[in-house]
């Protein structure tokens, strides 16, 4: 099949019939068509038609090494740098299209699976493991040009340390039983972003589980798998109009709690189960977090970009650019967006092939840029509220402009280089990003986008290259060496 367009990744969809809970209703009909999905779907549509697009569609895809057709290049394993550069420019593409609004275009999770197939061999000989089943699966969704939700968070019972779950009903998903057939999977998975509006749900589990090796497993299985369900959460669209909602209008993508009732895993989808241990060392040791990490730091650069834009707009609405307390604000942003680049670009130069043969960017660079965006993004949300001050408030909508009061409107909103509809949409579009319940949802994800923040310093802490340093002090000192 190749690389899909929009009409592809919309007709497949609608043929799915999946379990979808919406404000306590089962969604019926078709889903493209449904309020509360319809702006993303057709925002998606649009991503995979730039798939095709002449101007761009040699950095958008490759040719496979089995059809010879053209394939999604976010399937990509790179063996140069040059390979990675290429897929940092297709991620480019699609991110550019939503403002790297959408943290789960279609590259993510094509760029997850990619990851753990190019470590595949980490899985061979271990017990219950199925390194084939993997990689089989990763050639059928490159070949189809799959679409993934992912759930990896059971539910937050008790976060607490030694919390062991001893229910009689299963509450975080697990393996309760196997025959001929599969493993069969009962309890529920929290946060599958889009979850219900893909082909397929991947899941993996990551972490320890030193008591509950049951919830130790991972699988890929359809969305329309009997027993699946997706629950979503409340809509966080303020309205249809992009006038009115410029982003969530387009880009709100749904969060859902999926829940798996006796769901059969066929044993051609499962690629371990009942394994703590390589539960907790796959993602590690394999180039899950390398990769993700690239892909998710070139979105978020893209982000910063597009909050300075609009920052900038609004400066230049409103003709507030000589104050220097304004100034000092946007070389906030300006070095944020500096520096992550600067880590990007270094994670390229240093990257090297694994012992698999793939080319890995240079983790560190881009574990500090994960450190640094959860904090410094709620920072630039922040700036662009105070740029805008009261007008962040007095906003008509769409309709207002379009009655009778339209002269009055124009008169006393305009802007010093903005007609009044202009200034307004501006204002909208910075409300929408910042101060809607879309805008705050966008916050608190980049907040948790890889996790806790502190356990992200810790792991950085830990793992980063000291000991060279302590070395080069202690010379200095001429303190003696340990024994």
């Amino acid at each position: 099949m190749g690389a899909i367009d929009g009409k592809d990744f919309i007709n497949r969809l609608n043929q799915l019939n999946n379990e979808i809970w919406y404000d306590g209703e089962k969604i019926e009909g078709l889903l493209s068509e449904q309020p509360a999905f319809k702006g993303l779907i057709q925002s998606k549509a649009a991503l995979y038609d730039l798939q095709h697009d002449p101007k761009i569609k040699d950095e958008m895809t490759f040719i496979s090494p089995v059809s010879g057709e053209l394939i999604g290049l976010s399937y990509l394993q790179p063996k140069t740098k040059e390979d990675l550069i290429r897929r940092r420019k297709m991620s480019e593409h699609w991110a550019r299209y939503s403002g790297g609004i959408m943290g789960r275009s279609p590259d993510y999770l094509n760029t997850v699976l990619m990851s753990f197939t190019s470590s595949v061999s980490f899985l061979k000989n271990k017990d219950k493991c199925f390194p084939n089943n993997l990689q089989s699966f990763y050639e059928l969704a490159r070949e189809n040009d799959l679409s993934f939700t992912h759930t990896f968070i059971s539910p937050q019972v008790n976060r607490s340390h030694i919390y062991f779950e001893n229910t009689d009903e299963p509450i975080a998903a697990k393996v309760i039983d196997k025959n001929e057939e599969g493993i069969i999977i009962k309890g529920a998975r929290l946060l599958a972003t889009q979850g219900g509006l893909t082909d397929e749900v991947l899941v993996f589990s990551v972490g320890k589980f030193l008591f509950n090796e049951d919830e130790a497993f991972a699988f890929s299985i359809p969305s329309n798998t009997k027993g699946i369900k997706f629950i979503c959460r409340d809509t966080f669209i303020g309205g249809q109009s992009s006038f009115n909602h410029p982003l969530s209008s387009r880009f709100e993508e749904m969060d859902s709690i999926v829940v798996f009732d006796n769901v059969l895993v066929p044993w051609d989808r499962v690629f371990y189960y009942n394994n703590a241990e390589v539960a907790e060392a796959f993602p590690i040791q394999s180039s899950f977090h390398p990769f993700t990490k690239h892909q998710v730091l070139t979105r978020q650069i893209v982000k910063t970009e597009f909050v300075l834009g609009i920052a900038q707009l609004l400066i230049e609405t409103i003709n507030i650019s000589e104050y220097q307390h304004v100034q000092e604000k946007m070389s906030e942003i300006i070095i944020g967006l500096e520096t992550m680049k600067s880590l990007l670009e270094k994670s390229e130069n240093n990257a090297k092939l694994d012992k698999w043969g793939y080319m890995r960017p240079e983790i560190f660079p881009l574990q500090v840029a994960g450190n640094i965006f959860p904090k410094i993004y709620p920072r630039f949300t922040e700036i662009i509220q105070l740029i805008g001050a009261s007008g962040m408030i007095t906003l008509p909508t769409e309709n207002a402009f379009q009655s009778i009061i339209r002269n009055d409107l124009d008169l006393y909103l305009q802007g010093a280089t903005k007609t009044a509809e202009e200034r307004v949409k501006i204002f909208r579009l910075a409300w929408d990003l910042t101060m809607s319940s879309f805008g705050t949802r966008q916050t608190q994800y980049e907040r948790y986008f890889f996790g806790d923040p502190i356990r992200l310093s810790s792991d950085l802490y830990k793992k980063y290259p000291k000991n060279e340093f302590v070395k080069v002090v202690s010379n200095f000192l001429n303190l003696k060496k340990e024994e």
